[in-house]
């Protein structure tokens, strides 16, 4: 049994379930503390566990996701929820910090190795990595003791020993961290459930502290530095602000995300960014589905289109309100348990003319499969014509499998691209990801143009549609083709 040297109170069940574990199975001479926060230079982060171990001290972050997970890049894609920043880089950057305060409080202590483990508790977790950078650092609640007692993790040149520096460690961490007494809160919402981010922001599950019981909330936490000079200032604000700007330009709709509310934490610190908590799966997790989870193939197929509708029915509302998204990818497409799509990942948007621009950020976030050819050397010059061409291009990947080519002279005919697709679709798929912008339909043609090919129709001239009524534009041109609503 396992030694509990200290700690706070835990914030959920999976955490307290991973402490009661490693106290009454881990060995005897390991020693854990748990819901610490550990100093960094003017800040503090947050840990579930340390526990310390006959070979290394290891920084422990628990999860309580479910289901399947596949990993791509730095983002994690849960089956029933929507994405969020890998766990594991963030967890390894506290380790390093924790390394750092150790060996300030005792030099001898830069031969102890740091370790970091993420331990999925949900019921059914699989994490699904194909590049295999997360996975070494994540178990699941059995595997928790034997990836802990693993004495080769420890890196080379690091002591594979913690005995003689067990003293040192103890209290070099009782005279740096603190207990963390309650659930972190930012405003009146209490935090449920980390659950990711990166060294910008960090993204959180909450409820309500005052209504106990009640729907959840995402809370996108951003981190500020409210020493910083008025110029460096002011450009972080304008970044962070740059969401909650443009989703308020638009008006609540059925397949766009919709803001809560936003504001700033004491200091300015941090800024909080509260929006529905939709449950469902980011799109990536719907490109190439297979085998025993995926419907059967013409059922599959009207579900991938109908995904392909929601998403421009969404775009079409956005550019309505004079919003360009410039960052559409499969990530910021999220489907929802009932089908419906709905875009998502407004922090790159531009909300209509201003003074200033967030642009200069682009080129550290784009997925370049998804930016049109104009904008490949200059993303400051994305318009609504560039978003129509990122989701020709998601379209044209969910419904065949595969990217598109480079070069539209490589493509193979409409008729010959794709089994059980209509030709008039893959023909408007074409035209959205035409390399003249002009050439491009808007996102309400598009969605026109398929909806009609759904139909069998031919495709309506190229006039233009009046703005529908929020939630109404699928609807509206649905009856205008003869389609029931």
């Amino acid at each position: 049994m396992a030694q509990i040297v200290g700690g706070g109170r835990p914030v959920n069940d999976a955490e307290r379930r991973v402490i009661a574990h490693l106290r009454d199975n881990a060995p005897g001479d390991w020693l854990l503390l748990h819901n610490i926060e550990v100093p960094r230079e003017d800040d503090s982060f947050e840990v579930d566990l340390v526990v310390l171990t006959g070979h290394s001290l290891c920084v422990i972050d628990v999860k309580g996701t479910r289901g399947r997970i596949e990993v791509a890049g730095t983002r994690w894609f849960p089956e029933r929820r929507s994405a969020f920043g890998s766990p594991v880089s963030k967890l390894r950057g506290n380790g390093r910090a924790l390394k750092g305060l150790l060996m300030r409080a005792r030099r001898e202590l830069e031969r102890v190795y740091v370790d970091s483990v993420v331990v999925l508790t949900g019921a059914g977790a699989e994490l699904v990595d194909p590049a295999g950078r997360d996975s070494r650092h994540v178990t699941d609640l059995s595997g928790l003791i034997a990836t802990l007692g693993d004495a080769s993790r420890v890196r080379r040149g690091y002591s594979t020993d913690t005995g003689p520096y067990r003293t040192a460690i103890i209290e070099a961490l009782n005279g740096s961290v603190r207990r963390s007494t309650a659930p972190p809160r930012f405003g009146n919402w209490e935090v449920e459930e980390e659950l990711g981010g990166d060294n910008r922001v960090t993204e959180y599950r909450a409820v309500n502290a005052t209504v106990r019981g009640g729907e959840t909330v995402l809370l996108r936490v951003y981190r500020a530095d409210p020493l910083a000079e008025e110029g460096p200032r002011e450009a972080e604000r304008r970044l962070i602000t740059n969401a909650y700007q443009a989703l308020t330009r638009i008006p609540p709709h059925p397949c766009v995300v919709r803001s809560r509310d936003f504001f700033a934490v004491d200091d300015e610190s941090r800024f909080v960014l509260v929006l529905d908590d939709v449950h469902g799966r980011a799109l990536h997790l719907h490109l190439g589905a297979s085998g025993r989870h995926a419907p059967p193939a013409a059922q599959r197929l009207g579900m991938l289109v109908g995904i392909v509708e929601d998403m421009l029915d969404g775009l079409a509302h956005v550019h309505a309100n004079n919003v360009v998204h410039r960052a559409l990818s499969p990530a910021c497409v999220l489907v929802a348990e009932d089908g419906r799509a709905m875009l998502t990942g407004f922090d790159y948007a531009k909300p209509g003319p201003r003074a200033h621009t967030v642009a200069n950020e682009l080129p550290n976030v784009l997925d370049t499969h998804y930016v049109a050819p104009e904008c490949q050397a200059r993303p400051e010059l994305m318009t609504a014509a560039s978003d129509v061409y990122a989701a020709g291009v998601i379209a044209f990947r969910l419904l065949t499998g595969a990217l598109p080519p480079a070069s539209p002279d490589a493509e193979p005919a409409p008729g010959d691209a794709a089994p059980g697709i209509a030709p008039e679709v893959m023909d408007l798929l074409r035209r959205m990801r035409d390399h003249t912008p002009a050439k491009r339909p808007s996102a309400a043609e598009a969605l026109a143009d398929l909806l009609r090919a759904r139909d069998g129709l031919a495709p309506a001239p190229r006039v233009r549609p009046e703005p529908a009524r929020p939630g109404r534009f699928r609807e509206a041109l649905r009856r205008i083709s003869g389609r029931s609503a």
